[in-house]
């Protein structure tokens, strides 16, 4: 198992481009079961998690290729054979689920594991199950898989908001099966976020008929068959974020190129209100941090166009280093704070009051050895590394590796002292 080592206090100097967004890649990956010829899909991080899927949907006798260097898929779902996804496989991350609504839309019937992914506290599947429900599809939980039967596939008009808002995976469960139902399913709370845009941009590609999609109120009309496409993914904004912050927490010049900064603006919002000085353009973002004097904030994760909680960690290392009080209140995971911990052993000064993190920053970080618990909680320890005196040691990049490619390679080129060794 390898890990990180990074020596602290360098200036990043230089252009960073960003990948295609993972999150948006992998539903739309499952959904290329639903076409009755093959797909290209393009612009697709070769991450652990895109390999993970796609041995999933080998595993159901879909035959598919990934060309790293290009960065492309071809899938070619003319050969599957089993609407059943194994533990083995789906355990590995949360995306897994996104092959339940194609199987029930393909075959009428799924025997999908319950999935695994980070430790970020408890995410119930309920919301995907009251969906399906919905639309006439027969679902339980039998010795821990989630087991449908839809002979008979039905539009409905479903509500998916949930307690912490609208799910992004549930959303995505009820599209991917609704596409083949009969009639009209009108959605209303659902999510709103980029990736499911980009997922009702690839199904419309193929044949289904969605509108709506990026609001709260969607609707899709069902239809008998799909057929494969060329596409591209949209960049990754959580990427991209976690290097904008690279740059403001080392106080450093850089640019993050091939991104969507309306995918963005939450963020943004957040760090000028930090004090950060940084340049929009349409498919860049600088950030000219040199010298600066930066000011405490406060924020609250919140469903898109919210700010997202897949960047909460990230700024909180940030916010370790800003002199003053920040206040980070966490409304979609409350438990979502493992990375807190570790932060603390690299001399961080943060309390914990349920949901809400306290920081009170400015104090110098220490180089520490630290344990990655989660995917963003990763990035949060490398971006603090990169600022903090001496050496942070950081365990258990596996992590890492499933949401972001080459990042040592990234910020090594922008001027980072940082390595990967084998454990």
């Amino acid at each position: 198992m390898d890990k990180i080592i990074i020596t602290g206090g360098k200036q990043l100097k230089g252009n960073v481009i960003i990948e295609g967004a993972k999150n948006a890649a992998l539903p739309i990956i499952a959904a290329a079961i639903l076409a009755d010829s093959p797909s290209v899909i393009k612009n697709v991080p070769p991450l652990s998690d895109v390999h993970t899927m796609l041995s999933i949907l080998a595993s159901l006798g879909v035959r598919s290729s990934l060309d790293p260097d290009k960065k492309e898929i071809c899938i070619d779902p003319s050969g599957i054979d089993s609407w059943v996804a194994p533990y083995d496989m789906v355990r590995k991350m949360r995306a897994s689920i996104c092959v339940l609504g194609p199987l029930i839309g393909q075959f009428g019937k799924a025997k999908v594991s319950l999935p695994g992914g980070c430790v970020i506290g408890q995410r119930p599947v309920d919301l995907h199950i009251k969906g399906l429900r919905a639309l006439n599809v027969h679902i339980s939980v039998q010795h821990g898989y989630l087991e449908a039967d839809a002979p008979d596939l039905q539009g409905a008009t479903i509500f998916l908001g949930g307690r912490f808002g609208s799910s992004v995976l549930a959303t995505a469960n009820v599209m991917l099966a609704a596409v083949k139902a009969k009639g009209t399913t009108l959605i209303y709370g659902a999510a709103c976020e980029p990736e499911i845009v980009d997922l009702a941009h690839f199904l419309n590609a193929m044949g289904a008929r969605i509108e709506g999609a990026g609001s709260h109120a969607m609707a899709i009309h069902g239809v008998e068959r799909m057929h494969g496409v060329e596409y591209n993914v949209i960049p990754d904004r959580i990427e991209a974020g976690t290097f904008i912050i690279a740059g403001a927490i080392t106080q450093s010049n850089i640019t993050v190129n091939n991104i969507v900064p309306d995918h963005m603006l939450a963020l943004l919002d957040k760090l000028a209100e930090a004090g950060v000085p940084f340049e929009v353009g349409k498919d860049y973002i600088s950030v000219n941090a040199r010298s600066c004097t930066f000011k405490p904030i406060e924020l609250t994760t919140l469903p898109y166009p919210g700010f997202p909680t897949d960047m909460q960690a990230q700024m909180m290392a940030f916010m370790t280093t800003v002199p003053g009080i920040s206040i980070i209140t966490e409304k979609i995971f409350p438990e979502r704070f493992m990375h807190v911990a570790e932060l603390l052993r690299m001399a961080a000064d943060i309390s914990l009051e349920n949901a809400t993190a306290i920081i009170k920053g400015g104090y110098h970080l220490s180089g520490a050895p630290v344990m990655a618990s989660d995917l963003r909680a990763s990035a949060a320890l490398v971006l603090a590394g990169l600022v903090a005196n001496g050496e942070t040691v950081i365990n258990r990049i596996y992590h890492l590796d499933r949401g972001y490619f080459n990042m040592e390679e990234k910020l090594r080129a922008l001027g980072a002292q940082i390595e990967r060794v084998p454990s």
